[in-house]
């Protein structure tokens, strides 16, 4: 992706220089697949997670680490300006007003509007305050864990957590919640799946417009794209890191479908087939 040079959100709070220790890394992915789907809408506290990881003390980054984190931080900037240009002209098309997120960056833990944040749950957006939650580790483990290569990987984290502020202003987390107080865990975990995958519509969207508004993405970032997809599949995951598959826990989606709808959105550019609620969508 072409973005060096190139405008940068401010809607930006750069918590890194502040963050306290955190919890242990090594949940990542995993932590967001298997407990944060129970917190991300706001009904649950993330704290609850101190209870199920070990706490350990952030370490000081070294002179060539803080250069590659700033390097990070500058991109998501840019990828998060890029969300705001397209969804505001996508929302005008729809006779709708798009209000930008605002991107939090933090290093080991912080505090958010759905309780404590941590490097241990991986990027989520919290609907109490409207922001996203990244601490940048996640890039690296993205690489070193999973093997995906490239910048755009983190480009696919940014636009899926913007998609899912999509989804909270045209009011889908809130009826989201009330599901969560109504059906059981396995019922309600149906509908996360549905949620999550279009996420990953609308973030293959925003490629779309992105590079239609802008002709900064090349074929190799939608590889990119959907190999970090592929690789934080609920089938994928549950598979490394229990030994077994157990579809009635999935809440994020399998391999196939998480890259299936991102390409969906990426190819379509149809706002209108991203209605992973829809009887028969899979």
């Amino acid at each position: 992706m072409d973005w060096q040079g190139r405008r940068e959100s401010s809607n930006v709070e750069d918590r890194r220089s502040i963050s306290g220790g955190g919890l242990a890394v090594g949940g990542g992915v995993i932590g967001l697949i298997f407990v944060l789907a129970k917190f991300f809408l706001g009904g649950g506290d993330i704290n609850d997670l101190q209870q199920l990881m070990p706490q350990q003390q952030q370490q000081p980054m070294t002179a060539e680490e803080q250069a590659a984190d700033d390097q990070e931080a500058a991109f998501v900037k840019v990828v998060l300006a890029d969300t705001e240009d397209v969804w505001t002209q996508i929302f005008q098309s729809m006779g709708k007003q798009y209000t930008d997120p605002t991107l939090v960056l933090f290093r080991g833990s912080t505090t958010s509007g759905c309780g404590g944040a941590s490097a241990a749950t991986g990027p989520f957006y919290c609907p109490a305050d409207k922001k996203l939650y990244i601490d940048l580790s996640f890039a690296k483990q993205l690489r070193d864990q999973f093997g995906v290569k490239g910048d755009f990987a983190m480009a696919y984290v940014v636009a899926h957590e913007v998609g899912h502020h999509v989804q909270d202003l045209l009011g889908l987390s809130a009826r989201m919640d009330q599901l969560r107080q109504q059906l059981t865990e396995t019922e309600y975990n149906k509908y996360s799946v549905r949620l999550e995958l279009q996420a990953d519509f609308y973030a293959g969207l925003w490629a779309h417009y992105d590079q239609k508004m802008k002709n900064v993405i090349h074929p190799e970032d939608i590889q990119e794209a959907l190999t970090a997809a592929n690789a934080i599949g609920d089938d994928r995951l549950q598979q490394e890191y229990q030994g077994t598959i157990t579809p009635d826990s999935f809440t994020h989606g399998t391999s196939e479908q998480r890259m299936y709808w991102f390409k969906k959105g990426y190819d379509t550019g149809d706002f209108n087939q991203g209605n992973t609620f829809a009887p028969g969508a899979f």
